[in-house]
């Protein structure tokens, strides 16, 4: 891709942007975690219909909720340290 900070540099494979290799390399850890867990990729999964559609957009949305609860947790965090700061 040539998009800016999603290009590799083909002479040595790194990253042009440092923070876009981080985030790839969390995917790749993420990826072997998964598989280890589950024996399985998520393009068998999907190629060998072991999950549908419906399946698959259930684990989208319990993910997202995950992820407000987290967002708000944080928020929560930040005010505390916000409101420690001002006293």
């Amino acid at each position: 891709m040539n998009a800016k900070g999603f290009s590799l540099n083909d002479m040595n494979g790194e990253f042009r942007d440092p923070v876009v290799k981080r985030v790839v390399d969390k995917f790749r850890e993420r990826s072997d975690e998964g598989f280890k867990k589950y024996g399985t990729t998520l393009d068998e999964e999907r190629t060998t219909k072991m999950k549908g559609l419906m399946k698959y957009l259930i684990d989208i949305q319990e993910e997202l909720m995950d992820a407000i609860l987290y967002i708000q947790t944080a928020q929560e965090e930040l005010k505390e340290q916000l409101d420690e700061e001002k006293t």
